[in-house]
């Protein structure tokens, strides 16, 4: 297993970034399980600057859009456009067509927009005009949210959501990370110096062998079993859908290979549960009113179903 890639990955990162080592593993388990990642936090805690690291560190393309109002479907797929000196229609790609894109404030924008988007995640293509295009491989989307200014906001409709591998908060920092990131970009930017440690093919090859990652019955089982509880419970209107058991199980494999084995524990998948599967959860309304949260129920629900005694 090549787990001396993905450690230099990780370590290129933080590089640049400070006291974000969880956030960071996230995103590389969310790339390597072939998924995307919806990050929701206030403005200046580090997305955008994570997703660029990212992208420099695998030696792929970066593409920020900042959705707005007035973007249109186009403007992140491509259009064509007619060329007078060679008297046809040339396709300008858009942002999309990038290894890495950074979807800055997806509920800034009108749903249709927000759509545009689905078929790139879910199919790895573009339709423009009755013609698919296939995008760069692999191909990452990571989107953001500020979830403290709602005025002239789309919210994120449930079924698009759940195309969402993971759902990653990064919080602010500790007074001594703050202090570190204070010196670090003092002088210079450290992003500006960072440079590539593998490249995008060896990330197709990390993807091929994150499936080969063993997933035991009793493993597999204990993820059927915390799907269905959220499918069971009062306080839901919706669980888990199979989407997500798919999602739970691939960020764990991704997980394991992260941390130097070839095979998944129980605890990788505990790790994951709430990154993966709170977004997807539709609380009763009642529910919301007490406070409830679904990170919460969840929660509960992993302390009272039993945990496989080993995953090997």
């Amino acid at each position: 297993m090549p787990f001396n890639t993905c450690r230099s990955i990780l370590e290129n990162i933080e590089r640049v970034i400070v006291g974000k080592a969880r956030p960071a593993e996230l995103l590389l388990a969310a790339l390597l399980a072939e998924g995307h990642v919806l990050l929701n936090d206030v403005p200046g805690v580090g997305k955008t600057l994570l997703a660029k690291s990212l992208a420099r560190s695998i030696g792929g393309s970066f593409k920020r859009v900042q959705f707005t109002p007035d973007l249109l479907p186009a403007d992140i797929t491509g259009f064509n456009i007619y060329d007078q000196k060679a008297g046809q229609f040339r396709f300008q790609a858009g942002p999309v067509m990038s290894n890495v894109l950074l979807a800055d404030e997806i509920n800034r924008t009108i749903p249709r927009t927000q759509a545009s988007l689905l078929e790139s995640m879910e199919e790895g293509q573009v339709t423009v005009d009755g013609v698919t295009l296939s995008l760069p491989r692999p191909f990452f989307v990571i989107a953001t949210q500020n979830p403290i200014e709602l005025e002239g906001t789309f919210p994120l409709p449930e079924a698009q959501l759940d195309r969402f591998l993971l759902c990653v908060d990064l919080g602010y920092p500790s007074r001594e990370e703050e202090d570190a990131i204070l010196r670090r970009f003092q002088q210079d930017d450290p992003l500006a110096e960072l440079q590539a440690v593998t490249t995008p093919q060896q990330i197709l090859e990390l993807q091929q062998a994150r499936r080969k990652i063993l997933v035991s019955a009793p493993v597999r089982e204990y993820i059927v079993s915390l799907v269905e509880a959220t499918r069971r419970s009062g306080a839901l209107r919706f669980g888990v859908s199979p989407r997500g058991s798919l999602h739970l199980m691939r960020a764990a494999q991704a997980l394991a290979m992260l941390r130097e084995r070839e095979y998944v524990l129980p605890d990788d998948v505990k790790d994951l549960v709430t990154p993966v599967l709170a977004h997807r959860l539709v609380l009763q309304v009642e529910e919301r009113l007490k406070g409830v949260t679904p990170q919460k129920i969840l929660e509960e629900m992993v302390t009272g179903i039993p945990v496989p005694a080993s995953g090997e």
